[in-house]
């Protein structure tokens, strides 16, 4: 009786320390079809997840996640600026250039500005090392988080351990190009079906 209830406190034990090992407050993230992998804080609500697209939400802050395929081409250029289109797209203003870093991508462009209601924003482009891949993190959040902001951004991580999962069938991720040129199509057919309906003649019979 003695022996099992030493084999149970130890059990306890590893499961205590176990416990003891993962940030408090912290939820992970495992984007294993691109192996991927970042921390948010705790509490937040999912708001959109698809195989290329998620988004997560807290009372004073919104993270968006976007996966793109890279473009060939100047890559500083190109991505620069895409980020400023994007902030512009966004009505941001006060815009700068970021100089967060992520390690273990092979670069990190990022832009920092205000959004039209006063709250702050960040754009930043992740490029991978090891696939081709662009991972576009934007933050929207109060004044007062921009260390917990920046600290989700750094915690972005690719998995190096693990050979990529060639035997899945991955989802064909859009370039940044062609995505744009995609929601201008989806917003002209949007903006003709709210045209009026044209009145056809009516005859008796």
């Amino acid at each position: 009786m003695k022996k099992l209830r030493f084999i149970v406190l130890q059990a306890l034990m590893a499961i205590l320390l176990l416990a003891g090992s993962v940030d408090a407050g912290a939820t992970v993230y495992n984007w294993s079809r691109y192996d991927l992998s970042f921390e948010t804080p705790d509490n937040g609500f999912v708001t959109f997840n698809s195989p290329t697209r998620f988004e997560v939400q807290w009372e004073d802050m919104v993270m968006t996640v976007q996966l793109y395929s890279q473009d060939k081409g100047n890559e500083k250029k190109l991505l620069t600026e895409n980020l400023q289109r994007k902030a512009l797209g966004y009505n941001m203003y006060d815009l700068h250039n970021g100089k967060i870093k992520v390690k273990g991508f092979k670069k990190t462009y990022s832009i920092d500005g205000t959004m039209p209601d006063g709250s702050r924003a960040i754009i930043a482009d992740l490029v991978s090392k090891h696939q081709n891949l662009i991972v576009e993190v934007t933050v929207v959040y109060l004044y007062g988080n921009r260390e917990i902001v920046e600290d989700m951004i750094k915690s972005f991580a690719e998995n190096k351990k693990q050979q990529p999962n060639h035997d899945r069938k991955r989802q064909k991720v859009q370039s940044k190009q062609k995505a744009d040129q995609e929601k201008q199509k989806a917003k002209k057919q949007q903006e003709q079906q709210q045209q009026p309906a044209r009145k056809e003649k009516l005859y008796d019979a």
